[in-house]
């Protein structure tokens, strides 16, 4: 990874593990999702801190090189956002450009919800904004829709989700995931991780993902396991409840979405509606663009990494 540097830094009470390019310009700060790593953002941080910025991504609270509390109630939204923000101080900035994915697109949005006076401009991958329902709790409501083998709530119980992903092993988790095509609300087998979110796990990867990236992965989640990242699932409830200041609320940061087309969460029942009928602007008036690409699945910062990163830079260098 040519001139990708790495460091740890402390925030808000734990050390976390950041990789960067680029002295000078601007922060790009990028957030992975779930089960990644920084390296999710290896092509970005290459192409951003080559034309200018300072890109950094961390590994969140939970994965890889950072620190992973033992408690699940050290995973809500809030902590996230005290690590990010915590992050940015260090940085000696006091706004950067933010672009994340899954679950960092979650945080992003928290982010952008709590302190939007540090993020300039959001470029938000696969997650668009989730409106708050003050009538149902999160997974209550996912339950209800998708039943009890939606992939969410087969998370929610504690050492469960993970001693079946342990039955499958850590290699065939990170590859039947990361090479998903299936569409829809990922639902798995029943009473077992099974053939979990993709029934048509290849032999061969994809061209986007190398064996030596899959191996990346797989020794980083043979480190940790996939409790931290299980963990910010089982917050969702939580969450729900301690954002109830926020129901209604506007984003008002500069936003620009990116979705494959064949997303696993652009194609949950309801998101294309919300998405182009209005409620997305609705929530975030400064929604300036929305693109779909043609073909990609839900990984798409590393499938269509090149696109993203110029989709990336011509929305920042507006700002």
């Amino acid at each position: 990874m040519d001139g990708i540097e790495h460091r740890t830094v402390e925030v808000n009470g734990i050390k976390m593990h950041i990789a960067e390019k680029g002295k000078e310009g601007p922060v790009v700060l990028f957030l992975h999702g779930f089960p990644e790593l920084w390296y999710s953002w290896r092509h970005q941080i290459a192409a951003l801190g080559s034309l200018g910025y300072r890109a950094v991504a961390p590994d969140l609270r939970g994965y890889g090189d950072t620190e992973a509390p033992a408690s699940i109630s050290s995973y809500t939204g809030f902590h996230m956002v005290g690590d990010i923000v915590a992050l940015i101080d260090s940085l000696g900035v006091e706004q950067v450009f933010l672009v994340a994915h899954d679950w960092g697109a979650l945080i992003g949005w928290y982010l952008c919800m709590f302190r939007p006076e540090r993020i300039k401009a959001y470029v938000c991958l696969s997650v668009p904004f989730v409106r708050r329902n003050p009538k149902i709790k999160t997974i209550d409501g996912r339950r209800a829709a998708y039943g009890d083998d939606y992939y969410i709530c087969r998370f929610q119980e504690p050492g469960k989700m993970e001693a079946e992903m342990a039955e499958v092993g850590t290699a065939y988790v990170l590859k039947n995931i990361l090479t998903t095509r299936k569409t829809g609300p990922p639902i798995l087998p029943k009473g077992e991780f099974g053939t979990g979110f993709n029934p048509d796990t290849p032999d061969t990867l994809p061209s986007w993902l190398t064996e030596d990236d899959l191996a990346y992965y797989v020794s980083k989640f043979e480190k940790t396991g996939f409790t931290g990242g299980l963990n910010y699932y089982r917050n969702f409830n939580l969450n729900w409840e301690l954002t109830a200041p926020w129901s209604g609320v506007k984003i008002k940061v500069p936003v620009k979405f990116i979705t494959g087309e064949l997303d696993i969460v652009y194609t949950t029942p309801g998101m294309k509606e919300y998405v182009h009928g209005g409620g997305f602007k609705e929530d975030v008036p400064n929604l300036e663009e929305v693109i779909v690409q043609k073909g990609v699945a839900h990984f798409n910062n590393q499938e269509a990494a090149e696109e993203i990163s110029n989709h990336i830079y011509e929305f920042i260098k507006k700002f």
